[in-house]
């Protein structure tokens, strides 16, 4: 007996129940010619006390008829409460999470923000579990910029592949 599957796809050619996301990696240049990278800490109680895998860039979903690169402007000022910085964007391609429900496609733009402070954009949850009662948390409660050895640390596992892309761009004596 010859059984056929086929994978269900989206119209972007990914299977369906995978989650999309886009997201921007701002990169800056120090004095000394070094690579440094902006990333965001996650929000809310279950990553507060946390840092390594707690960081990731700033990035969401993408929305019916949006780019990814449209997407990733708009969450960057979703997350960080300021416009995406004006700049060439490069793209950096695309990694699968932990997991493997959800891709993230990111570009770099090389630009120079003080992320002090930020406003990220709010999400309700439970808390603390079983309560009943709803709390709001930040998607981000801070932003920082680390060199790349020190981003690499924290990252999201599976994002440090753009580190390591921004590199190849940039050049690897920036590391």
């Amino acid at each position: 007996m010859i059984v056929h599957t086929s994978l269900m796809l989206c119209d972007d050619g990914y299977r369906h129940g995978m989650t999309r996301s886009a997201g921007l990696l701002l990169y800056r240049r120090t004095e000394d010619g070094e690579i440094e990278v902006m990333l965001g800490h996650m929000g809310g109680p279950y990553w507060s006390r946390k840092e390594s895998g707690a960081w990731s860039i700033p990035k969401g979903g993408r929305e019916r008829g949006e780019t990814s690169l449209e997407a990733a402007r708009r969450e960057f000022e979703e997350e960080i409460g300021r416009p995406a910085p004006d700049g060439e964007p490069v793209a950096l391609g695309d990694v699968r999470q932990s997991g493997g429900r959800k891709i993230v496609e990111a570009w770099a733009i090389e630009s120079d923000m003080d992320v002090g402070e930020i406003d990220s954009t709010p999400f309700e949850m439970e808390w603390p579990p079983r309560s009943g009662k709803l709390r709001e948390f930040p998607e981000l409660d801070r932003a920082e910029w680390f060199t790349v050895e020190a981003a690499r640390e924290r990252i999201v596992k599976a994002q440090a592949a753009f580190l390591d892309r921004l590199l190849d761009l940039v050049g690897a004596a920036a590391s």
